[in-house]
């Protein structure tokens, strides 16, 4: 940071540059404005947490509309956007804002806005503009969410960071007789005396035969003697989500588990190390999927090999099979194959991995070799 150059000086230069790059994208898609309506993208471009928002992004200018909630609360955090608190819905008040200047054609999100949302955007306007304002785009502010800022990957490795902290924490708390409930609840209230925000998603705790459930919430269960116990969670912090998976064994393994979890290790290991710039997501995936199908367990391995995280915990890009978009440098991604053998065992191991302009850097560095407990 330069001499004489404050944070908040650096942050409204971070919102500015988006919004340039959000409009040019807008230009291109052949619209003259953009209504921003899903929240995670508000916030993204504008600065602003609310739960009641929609932006517009028009000729240059930038116009916040949420409720009186949020007076204060948007007029400091949405820097070097006008703020206009309204009496009506919020996505009504930008729709009207469009009529008074000027608008011709406005883009919105075709993924994020439901029929019923659009319908009551073309009900705030003259019935003449209904067919003609309103123009389907793809997701424009997500793809630029892609590709992250250096403000926006500190954000993420501080946020991966303290997941680290809390899994290590938990090696020594983990043991047979615990319900999956009190693991995942001893988790999120340490996450939170630690300082997160919540929990980027609902914590996964699966043992023993239940940790061949991809997603198996936490349950009344209890931890066995003897048995896999997969740990699947993220924190959020600032805004921003990690998610990490780790899976450690309770008691002696039999040889078949222990083979089991060296392969899916192996695997993930060979997809961290397939992350670097230029790769398509779909490379990635095959990295994985490959080590797998030589010990004949990808039909056990029923998902995509990762995502992207940020704002959101899934974001783009996916990893998955075909998938041709190629990694970029500052896109953060997950890297998590896993094995599922229905009413016996399962396991998955996730590292949250940075695309850096020489190679990647994985964030969650936490031990994954194998643990037995």
């Amino acid at each position: 940071m330069s001499e004489g150059m404050g944070l908040s000086k650096i942050k409204r230069m971070n919102f500015k540059a988006r919004k340039r790059r959000a409009a040019a994208l807008a230009k291109k898609a052949g619209v003259d404005s953009l209504l921003v309506t899903h929240l995670p993208d508000v916030r993204y471009l504008s600065g602003f947490t609310g739960s009641n928002a929609a932006l517009m992004l028009a000729g240059g200018k930038s116009v916040l509309f949420t409720d009186g909630r949020y007076t204060a609360q948007a007029k400091t955090e949405a820097m070097g956007t006008r703020v206009v608190i309204a009496n009506k819905p919020a996505v009504t008040a930008a729709c009207e804002w469009m009529v008074e200047a000027g608008v011709k054609r406005s883009g919105f999100d075709a993924i994020h806005t439901t029929v019923a949302a659009l319908e009551s955007m073309r009900k705030a306007v003259p019935a003449k503009l209904r067919r003609s304002l309103f123009v389907a785009v793809e997701p424009l502010v997500e793809g630029l969410r892609q590709v992250k800022d250096e403000d926006e990957i500190a954000k993420v490795r501080a946020a991966a960071k303290l997941g680290c902290q809390l899994f290590d924490g938990m090696l020594e708390y983990l043991r047979p007789g615990l319900t999956e409930m009190e693991v995942a609840a001893t988790l999120e209230h340490r996450a939170r005396l630690a300082g997160a925000e919540a929990m980027s998603f609902e914590t996964i705790v699966a043992s023993g035969e239940r940790s061949a459930l991809p997603h198996g919430r936490a349950s009344s269960q209890k931890l066995p003697k003897r048995g896999f116990v997969t740990l699947d969670f993220g924190v959020v912090l600032d805004g921003y989500m990690s998610d990490m998976t780790r899976t450690v064994h309770l008691g002696k393994a039999q040889p078949e588990e222990r083979d089991v979890y060296d392969a899916v290790l192996e695997a993930q290991e060979a997809a961290v190390q397939a992350v670097v710039p230029g790769v398509t997501a779909g490379e990635v995936d095959e990295a994985a999927r490959s080590v797998l199908r030589k010990v004949e367990l990808d039909p056990w391995f029923t998902h995509s090999t990762g995502h992207g995280v940020g704002l959101e915990i899934h974001e783009g890009p996916r990893l998955a099979a075909k998938q041709t978009q190629r990694l970029e440098p500052g896109m953060v991604v997950t890297i998590e194959p896993g094995v599922y053998m229905p009413g016996r065992f399962g396991l998955r191991i996730e590292d949250m991995v940075l695309v850096t302009a020489a190679a990647r850097e994985v964030l969650t560095p936490s031990v994954k070799a194998w643990v037995e407990l």
